[in-house]
């Protein structure tokens, strides 16, 4: 349904279904978090091989506690700086966020930090980077995977709060570009909600089609049809009963 937040829509093995709104997802003591928990500069994607296809030894870790670790992290700023040829290289482009968040953290400010890396690393560049590297490890498998752009990353990383998750959701449910993932992370800083910000880019904030088997799509329309409801209802009610949050 046109505007309704939480509709989800869903293709079975055996037909299609379409329902309509599925209220409140999160109570305020469930919600997940909307920033990194691990170190800085730790290869927690980078170096799991299940995401990038890399050993965890050929990851490049950045301690910003360590005078030589923060040195190889302001040499790699300032080569990423120069050289973002690898945009389609998305572990690269994390190793770069990493970078920066690290010599930021090590050197207590972006202006410091982009002074310790010189060339074309800018306060602006440093500063958008390392906010990429400070988004929850659940919006960074997907960087990591090539299924968000780092660029639009970038863009997502500008929002605050479940907003962030949101717009990275819906990204990866519409295969939003980057244009519009920027669209709408300025339509939210400039006061839209999330859900009016897509609405204004003509998509739907929680509308998913997903596959289900043919045993759990007839126990799902029987339900809904018992309980006289929407699938979309019995959908939210089984998935706020039975997940917990991750990073």
């Amino acid at each position: 349904m046109p505007g309704s937040a939480g509709a989800l829509s869903s293709h079975s093995r055996t037909g299609y279904f379409c329902a309509g709104t599925a209220n409140a997802v999160l109570m305020p003591d469930d919600a997940p978090s909307t920033d990194r928990e691990s170190p800085v500069g730790k290869p927690v994607i980078r170096g799991d091989p299940t995401f990038t296809g890399q050993h965890a030894q050929e990851a490049v870790e950045f301690d910003p506690d360590d005078p030589d670790s923060l040195e190889l992290a302001a040499q790699t700023v300032r080569r990423f700086s120069e050289n973002t040829a690898g945009a389609d290289d998305n572990v690269y482009m994390l190793r770069g966020a990493a970078a920066c968040a690290a010599l930021v953290r090590g050197e207590g400010s972006y202006k410091a930090a982009a002074e310790r890396a010189g060339g074309d690393a800018t306060v602006s560049f440093i500063r958008k980077w390392s906010r990429v590297h400070d988004l929850p490890r659940s919006i960074r498998v997907h960087v990591a995977k090539g299924e968000i752009a780092p660029t639009a990353a970038k863009h997502i990383a500008r929002l605050a709060g479940e907003a962030r998750l949101l717009l990275a959701w819906a990204a990866l449910d519409h295969g939003l570009t980057v244009r519009q993932i920027r669209s709408v992370a300025s339509g939210v800083n400039n006061g839209a909600t999330i859900e009016d910000a897509l609405a204004a880019e003509g998509y739907q904030l929680g509308e998913l089609t997903i596959d289900i088997d043919v045993d759990a799509y007839c126990k799902l329309r029987r339900r809904a049809a018992l309980d006289a409801t929407d699938p979309s209802d019995v959908v939210t009610e089984s998935l706020e009963s039975t997940l917990g949050d991750g990073p």
